[in-house]
């Protein structure tokens, strides 16, 4: 079946939104676990939305079923999979965040004697990852007055009951100049949900 000649003009008027960027995203993990929520308040929660300068919008997994037939396999659809989440952190030096981080951890098992929180829900929290678009838009009720500029998120998501497993190594060297300190965090996540809207999740949400 013959097809069209593809343009560089066609393609320009697919591209209306002039593309998605990865450097335009915003991380927010709007509330710690009770026990440590001292070491997460409104400063270190709105810091950690700068510093946090890598993660990743989350996999879809599914994994198949392989059942034998006659020499042949037929795949079905098996159980929904959910990777491990990452998030790269600039370390400053009030050490705020990590600091927070290695609470976090302690809370879960603590370091001299292997105890630690026995009920799910006292060290798990929802975090958000917004993919933010080029462009911006005016908010007169917002905090910063009526003139603000406010960047409107195009999709995000939300990470249901994470908790981390690895606060990562910081390499130190004589030889590192001229760079900051980072780290990464892995969190576990029980499931995600996307859509648009803000941090409430309640919007435009598919599970």
């Amino acid at each position: 079946m013959a097809r069209a000649i593809r343009t560089i003009s066609a393609f320009k008027s697919k591209l209306a939104g002039g593309a998605a960027r990865p450097n335009l995203f915003e991380v927010e993990i709007p509330s710690f676990p009770a026990f440590v929520a001292g070491d997460w308040d409104n400063e270190t929660r709105e810091k950690f939305s700068f510093m946090a300068k890598a993660a990743a919008l989350p996999a879809s997994n599914v994994a198949q079923i392989e059942i034998p037939f006659r020499g042949r396999v037929l795949k079905v659809a098996g159980d929904r999979t959910f990777d491990v989440w990452t998030v790269t952190i600039i370390n400053d030096e009030d050490f705020k965040i990590r600091t927070a981080m290695e609470q976090w951890m302690n809370m879960l098992s603590k370091l001299d004697n292997a105890t630690g929180a026995t009920n799910p829900s006292s060290y798990m929290v929802d975090a958000f990852v917004h993919q933010l678009g080029r462009g911006i838009s005016k908010n007169s009720t917002g905090h910063g007055g009526e003139n603000t500029q406010y960047e409107a998120p195009l999709r995000t998501y939300r990470f249901y009951d994470i908790f981390p497993t690895n606060v990562g190594q910081i390499d130190l060297s004589y030889e590192s100049t001229d760079t900051p300190e980072e780290f990464t965090v892995d969190f576990q996540v029980q499931y995600w949900s996307a859509g648009e809207g803000d941090q409430t999740g309640n919007e435009g949400i598919i599970s």
